[in-house]
């Protein structure tokens, strides 16, 4: 019978310490930046639509693929970008977003190429922020959204071990005002 009860507070002891872990697993308590995988789940835009995004802190910005961009002017020197982006199920997504600047981003081997760029808001996790997006057909990539250095810095270290450790669940997106990105035009890799 005692060995029995031993087992017992044994694996009720090891279920509690496994529940923590999996608790503070997203969270280092050190910085208090959110840790994350190099592949996770992501929302983005108003329509809060869900994709599939590779965390990347080798971008500088980050990306999003889109087809049939096109720019107009909604009044008189007020320019939006009108954009499509196909979900989960290759169902094609609507954006207009304000144009906020272009940028040219030159690609090992290949000439430079000019591209829109966005602000939108995107969940990952529980961090939700406001950033530029460039946009750009990134139909021979596997992920259709890059996250650069201009999403993750200050909130999210990434884990390159590990994809999909979380699911996005962000409350009240609101504008960001936290930290100013460029406005020039700029030549960054991809």
């Amino acid at each position: 019978m005692r060995p029995l009860i031993h087992s017992l507070c044994c694996a009720l002891l090891l279920s509690a310490c496994v529940s923590a872990a999996s608790t503070a697993d997203n969270a280092d308590s050190g910085t208090g930046k959110a840790i994350y995988g190099w592949v996770e789940p992501i929302t983005i835009g108003t329509q809060a639509l869900p994709l599939l995004a590779k965390l990347d802190t080798g971008a500088t910005t980050s990306s999003l693929s889109a087809e049939a961009i096109s720019e107009f002017e909604r009044d008189k020197d007020d320019h939006w970008v009108r954009f499509t982006v196909r979900d989960h199920k290759n169902r094609p997504v609507v954006f207009e977003a304000p144009l906020v600047r272009h940028v040219r981003i030159r690609r090992h081997g290949s000439t430079p190429q000019r591209r829109p760029v966005v602000k939108l808001g995107m969940c990952v996790g529980t961090v939700y922020r406001e950033r530029q997006f460039t946009l750009t057909d990134r139909e021979g990539f596997v992920y259709p959204v890059l996250v650069g250095r201009n999403y993750l810095e200050g909130r999210i270290l990434v884990d390159s071990a590990r994809k999909k450790t979380t699911q996005p669940h962000c409350t009240h997106p609101r504008p960001q005002h936290d930290s100013a990105e460029e406005t020039a035009e700029d030549l960054e890799e991809e």
